[in-house]
Parts: C-alpha cells; structure tokens; sequence
C-alpha cells in the first residue's frame, strides 16, 4: 500500500504527517524539536489515539530523519521503507524560478540554494531536509511544496515596491507573500462550503498562527497578500513585528547602539509582536489571561485587531467587494474571541459573526448569522494534505 509523507523541516526542527495514498487517510504524525541540541524531544502519534515519546540527543537533520523512518518500522506503523513512494517537502521561498511544486533534481536543488538569502529562517533547513531524505531514500521521488508559488499570480502593481526599479532587475527585490499552500487548500474548502466554483469566488483569507498573514484571493488566485519580501512584514505577528517604517529602525539603531543590521533583524524577527509590546508572551492565550490587569497585553491584543481590520478592509477595495473572509491557522481555528471582534469590526461589510456557531474550536464551519450577506467561515488549514495531493499529482 502506497504511503506519502509530508515534511517541514526548521533550523533545530522536523515535523511530518504520514498519509495513506491515494486515499488520503493520515496514518502518523510526529515532531522532533532541538535537533542539533541536546534532549531532543521525539514525539510521534499513530494508530488509534497511540502515541511515542522519548528525550535523546539529535545530532543533525539526517539523525532525526532516520530515527523517523526506524520509528515507523518498529511502532509497525509500516512494514518497509519501500510503501513510502513519495516525500513532499515545505519549502519557504521559491522565488521567481517556481510558479508551481516541482520534482526535485539537482537543478532545483541549486535553484533552492541560490534563493535561501530571500528566506534565511526557513530556506537552509528546508534545504538540510530534502538533503537527508534524498540520502536515505535516493530512490523516493522527493516534491518542494513552495509557500510563495501561490502568489505569483500577483499582478506587477502589487508585488513590486516603490523603489528604483534596478533593484528588481538585478536582485529581484519584490513582494513574494508566504502561507501559499495553506491558501491553496482553504479557498478550495472555501469554495465547497459556497457551493461554487472558486474562480467565482472574493475571499480575504486570514492565516492567523504565529506566523501571521492575509489574502486577497480573487476568483482562485493571489491577488496581494501581507507578507513581503520576506515573512517579516505585513500584520503583527507572535514574534514579528509586522509593518515598521524603515527610517525608524535607522533612530533605533543609533539610539540603542546597534551597529549590525542583522542584530535589528533578529530583534524584529523574534523578540517583537505581541512578545514585544506585551512583555509577557507571544502566545495569544497569554494575554488574554492577564489582559484585563495589564494595560501592555490588552495593548498587544488590540493592536494585533487593528492590523487584521485594516488589511482586510484594504483588500476588500481591491477587489471591489468580498463574497466571504476565512479564519485558519491556529489563532483563527481556536480563538473565539478574536474572531467575534474582527468580524464586528467588519459589519460594514455585511460581515455578522453567530456566537452560538462560533462557540467552537477547529472545527470546518460557516459561522455566519443567517442575514449575513457576507458569509464569516472557519476553516482548519491542512498545508501537509495539499503536499501530498502535489506529490500524487507529480508522479504522473
């Protein structure tokens, strides 16, 4: 029986989910943190709510990939490393050289090197993934899965920046977005849920998790969304900063005595957002637990709202109307407050949230109240199943 499976590999991290094909039926799931650090935590679910844990040292990204793969002969969730028939990876940043996933050869694997300094978070350890499964499965076809396939659709107006135009044509300096297969597959639910043909369909998609983005999805393509250059701009995210005017990065530095851009970076990166602001965490179930007796979490709070609000409206003028806004991701799938509030800010737009629908966590549902004329859905992204479809689809 033919298995494939789906992985995102970080810098000090490896997450999979193992699907029966074609059937689509999720046999395993597992996550390995600080690999690379010691006490890695090995943690993989199977079976009939079944589950493996242990604490070891993790030396490096091929270690854990074969750890997996003896993990899932010795729990029998496979009987041979020959039922995996395709590995699909993540990747973060395809740049302008891949406008859909592609097979993995060693042209695109040079491609992917030349394109990690437009996602250096994410692209070298996408790359460290494929490396180690290519090793100990060199015969499996591998597919890259890109995040940024999605918007190359994007028309020239809005992915260029108000630069001098040298800047695009000798370092392809322009808006790539992120979050693409997620979107890929919740338009399409979305687009089941309405009962129509998604290239009939507006959407403004909210992609709400740690990493956190919107957009405009017109008639099945990309037509902007938050994300930029790289993952960094847009809205307030968990750790990241979201929309800063570059001129005060510049104060600061002088200000606080940073000499080395990249120092900046990493500041915008992982210590600002709502850990920034709020000082207290970067998790939203944080906050909303002290908020009421902390001015700077309730602050985090609302300026996260804000953000939100304002891209979904500036993208509901793009397209000049919206048929539907999707929550997904982790704070959209589970925060039921957060979703109450956007949707009430967005009354304007015929946008009315039930409370009763909406008094749920994770679960595929149309949320709206019945006089809606915007329709408010709420649907739990699945960006590994999207992969491994991408495989299917590949192998023919």
């Amino acid at each position: 029986m033919e298995k494939s499976i789906a992985i995102n590999a970080g810098s000090s991290t490896l997450k999979f989910k193992l699907f029966e094909m074609p059937s689509e039926r999720l046999i395993s799931s597992g996550a390995i943190d600080r690999i690379g650090l010691t006490k890695s935590d090995v943690a993989i679910k199977y079976g009939d709510g079944q589950k493996f844990h242990k604490t070891m040292d993790i030396k490096d990204h091929e270690e854990a990939i074969k750890l997996v793969l003896d993990k899932l002969l010795s729990l029998d969730i496979i009987k041979d490393y020959n039922e995996i028939t395709g590995v699909g990876h993540r990747v973060v940043a395809g740049g302008e050289f891949f406008t859909d996933s592609v097979v993995i050869d060693d042209d695109v694997l040079n491609k992917l090197e030349e394109l990690s300094e437009l996602a250096p978070l994410h692209e070298p350890a996408n790359i460290l993934g494929i490396k180690a499964f290519k090793h100990i499965l060199p015969n499996v076809i591998s597919v890259a899965v890109f995040d940024t396939s999605f918007h190359t659709s994007m028309p020239e107006e809005n992915y260029m920046y108000a630069l001098p135009y040298k800047y695009y044509r000798e370092y392809k300096a322009r808006k790539y977005g992120a979050h693409g297969t997620s979107y890929r597959y919740v338009s399409g639910r979305a687009a089941s849920m309405l009962g129509k043909p998604v290239e009939d369909l507006k959407l403004v998609i909210m992609h709400l998790g740690a990493g956190a983005s919107i957009c405009a999805v017109d008639h099945g393509k990309s037509l902007d969304t938050s994300m930029g250059f790289t993952p960094l701009t847009g809205i307030m995210m968990a750790t990241r900063s979201g929309d800063v005017d570059p001129s005060l990065l510049s104060y600061i530095m002088e200000k606080d005595g940073i000499s080395n851009m990249s120092d900046m970076i990493n500041t915008l990166n992982k210590k600002s957002g709502l850990l920034g602001v709020s000082e207290v965490s970067a998790d939203m179930r944080d906050l909303e637990a002290v908020m009421d007796n902390n001015h700077q979490a309730k602050l985090a709070r609302d300026m996260y709202m804000n953000r939100i609000v304002r891209y979904v409206g500036q993208y509901v003028a793009e397209m000049n109307g919206v048929d539907a806004v999707v929550f997904t991701a982790g704070v959209g799938e589970n925060d039921i407050g957060i979703r109450q509030e956007v949707a009430d800010k967005l009354s304007y737009f015929g946008i009315s949230v039930d409370p009763e629908k909406n008094h749920i966590r994770g679960v595929e549902r149309d949320i709206s109240t019945d006089d809606a004329t915007t329709k408010a859905l709420l649907i739990p992204t699945n960006e590994e199943l999207m992969i491994v479809r991408d495989i299917e689809r590949l192998k023919k």
